[in-house]
């Protein structure tokens, strides 16, 4: 496990929070995809931000990260301006981006030791703390061995290593499992928990995985460029009343009609079935049940029924009224969108 490092705050760090934003803009000539943000991070927290891909969450990091420039608003990371003093900003972090960006032709210790250059760490430190993250990440026996060679898991895994080796005071991982397994995202995730709890690192992260999310002490749902709501995640599913109920129909438009005038509720259509929030769910399906097959009037059948405790999905839904899965781009879309991005912050960020 890797030492902890010496990690001064800097010159107008606040209350203990490393990030600060107020107000934040960015703009895409007419297309507004941060619009009027603001928020804090504390020291030592997983803070993350949940929402569809195009809700500005990667926009945000970049511009967090200085990749981007803001359009309007302000923001500091480890008390530095991103504008102003973007070259302490960048010393401050490590960042993971959503697309790879390792050498193939490089073995992982290369990688860590062009990383190390560019951040100007001295040799001696470099030393010390690749094998450390090459450990933490456990491929330290694949040190000497070309990036070509490893499995997507692996090279994710060597990204979060080599955002580390220059000992940031904000670990940017932005979808750090998009793409791979359910058991390789689990590790990523073991590795990810791990870092916070032996150094105290802070670690903001994007994601459209609920399963992700509830590992943050904090989350931001962002949609169309704005934060619609920020708590921690128990606190976020307490703004679903009761129990999730989803019934499945022959006609889940005159199901939603009927439920209404009998039992008062507020069903959501949505292609997935008839969506509802009660008190005792599992008291409350026998009774939607037989409502729905026992009144007059043509015959609404119920294919299935089940009966969830509120997740961070119900919350987007409840709060949006679709699910972030709806609005997700295919692959191919959000490889374009990252390059657009990318090629942006090449030209400036203007």
């Amino acid at each position: 496990m890797p030492q902890p490092c010496e990690l001064v705050p800097g010159p107008q760090d606040r209350d203990g929070y490393v990030i600060q934003v107020e107000e934040l803009v960015r703009k895409y000539g007419s297309l507004v995809a941060v619009d009027h943000v603001s928020f804090q991070v504390r020291r030592g927290e997983i803070f993350g931000f949940l929402g569809p891909n195009g809700a500005g969450k990667t926009t945000t990091i970049n511009v967090l990260c200085t990749l981007l420039k803001p359009t309007g608003g302000r923001a500091q990371v480890n008390g530095y301006d991103v504008v102003r003093h973007p070259d302490a900003v960048r010393q401050s972090i490590g960042l993971v981006f959503q697309d790879p960006s390792l050498d193939d032709r490089l073995t992982a210790w290369e990688n860590l030791k062009f990383h190390a250059m560019l951040y100007d760490v001295p040799d001696t430190l470099f030393r010390q703390r690749a094998p450390e993250v090459l450990d933490l990440v456990e491929l330290t026996p694949f040190a000497r061995k070309e990036v070509r060679t490893f499995s997507g898991g692996m090279k994710r895994r060597l990204e979060i290593a080599r955002g580390l080796v220059h000992c940031p005071h904000v670990l940017f991982l932005d979808e750090p499992t998009l793409g791979l397994d359910p058991q390789s995202r689990r590790h990523i995730w073991d590795y990810i928990l791990a870092m916070r709890a032996q150094s105290g690192l802070t670690i903001f992260l994007t994601t459209h995985y609920m399963d992700e999310a509830e590992h943050a002490d904090r989350v931001a749902i962002m949609d169309h460029g704005k934060i619609v709501a920020l708590d921690t995640p128990a606190n976020l599913k307490g703004l679903v009343g009761g129990d999730v109920v989803l019934l499945r129909t022959s006609d889940d438009s005159r199901a939603a009609e009927r439920l209404q005038a009998s039992f008062r509720v507020s069903p959501q259509v949505s292609p997935e079935g008839l969506r509802l929030e009660v008190d005792q769910g599992d008291q409350f399906i026998p009774q939607a049940i037989a409502a729905l097959t026992n009144s007059t009037g043509p015959l609404v059948e119920v294919h299935s029924a089940s009966v969830n405790r509120p997740t961070l999905e119900d919350v987007f839904i409840k709060l949006t009224g679709r699910a972030i899965r709806d609005e997700e781009l295919d692959a191919a879309g959000q490889m374009r969108q990252h390059g657009r991005m990318r090629r942006r912050a090449g030209m400036g960020g203007h």
